[in-house]
């Protein structure tokens, strides 16, 4: 017995035999990282938004790369007001990258916090987006905290316990999410509830996992490592070694089956269940090709960071669950 299960964001299914991922390559795909002194701060004023993104500021921090263009792309469209300053390194510093018309110049880390007061005074419903790098997180996140603007941290890695620890001392708000595409979240969700509500259903079953993204993506996928913590509570005994890594381009292509323009960047995830005695499996797979189902969720975080701080919600620091029970995505 075989068992397909498909779910909205992409499809569910994998194996690790060169064949089973030949025959998974018509499936469907979904389009689409100086310590500065933290300071309590009292709630910012901020102007009406009036129902009305324009309203709403953004800078975009990572400006140069992919994933920060894709945002300012999907935030252009959206009718959010892109502020034309952005923090990099301090080899991108005097660059000016154009996107959707728009000069945008980018600082480098010296002066970081005196240009960002000076940006939040001037635009005072400034929403920070980091697209950063993850040695940059925690500075980043004491940077946005220490001048009291919210932000949206989609870059992965830094210490992430610091990073909220920071942002509650601040008292500042933010979403915090390294997986911003909102199908995805919303199947994760469901298997931490499975797991939660049934665990043990899968014990004894045997569990193969690949995952193909772009060359420069040297480590194993924030999201596989939350699905395989979700089958390991189901009952699954499975390393986080085990996972097979495609980074090689022409396997991508050949044997994964990942579009041409798309190699460099995409996230193609499949998971193989089976049965201890091989008359049952399961199959999860989800693919995404792009970047724009990560650009559109975070467009969406920060209009709805924008409602909570307009609305002075009690609680200050979310993720992309959060985002999708309110339920008001575009």
């Amino acid at each position: 017995m075989s068992f397909i299960v498909k779910v909205p964001t992409s499809t569910v299914g994998i194996s690790c035999e060169t064949t089973r991922w030949m025959k998974m390559r018509n499936h469907s795909r979904t389009s689409s990282s100086a310590m500065i002194p933290r300071a309590s701060m009292a709630t910012p004023k901020i102007q009406p938004l009036n129902n009305s993104v324009s309203n709403i500021q953004i800078m975009v921090n990572g400006c140069t790369g992919k994933m920060g263009q894709a945002v300012i792309n999907a935030a252009s469209s959206a009718g959010l007001n892109i502020v034309p300053v952005s923090f990099g390194s301090e080899e991108e510093s005097g660059t000016i990258v154009q996107v959707c018309g728009k000069d945008i110049t980018v600082q480098g880390p010296s002066k970081r916090e005196k240009t960002l007061a000076s940006l939040f005074d001037e635009y005072p419903n400034l929403i920070v987006v980091d697209y950063t790098v993850p040695a940059a997180v925690n500075d980043n996140a004491e940077l946005y905290s220490s001048v009291g603007v919210p932000f949206v941290m989609g870059t992965t890695g830094g210490d992430r316990d610091r990073l909220y620890r920071t942002v509650e001392e601040s008292k500042i708000y933010a979403v915090i999410s390294p997986q911003m595409g909102k199908q995805v979240v919303a199947f994760l969700a469901a298997m931490e509830i499975m797991a939660e509500q049934f665990p043990g259903a899968f014990s004894g079953y045997s569990l193969q996992v690949m995952e193909s993204h772009q060359s420069s993506k040297v480590d194993t996928s924030g999201t596989a490592k939350a699905v395989i913590s979700c089958f390991q509570k189901l009952g699954v005994s499975f390393d986080m070694d085990q996972v097979q890594l495609i980074r090689d381009p022409k396997l991508q292509r050949e044997m994964v089956g990942v579009p041409e323009e798309h190699l460099s960047g995409h996230a193609f995830h499949m998971y193989h269940l089976t049965s201890p005695d091989e008359t049952v499996s399961f199959e999860f797979q989800h693919n995404v090709c792009g970047r724009s189902i990560y650009a559109e969720g975070t467009v969406d975080a920060v209009i709805f960071l924008a409602k909570k701080i307009q609305s002075k919600a009690e609680k200050r620091i979310y993720d992309m669950i959060d985002v999708l029970r309110e339920g008001n995505m575009r």
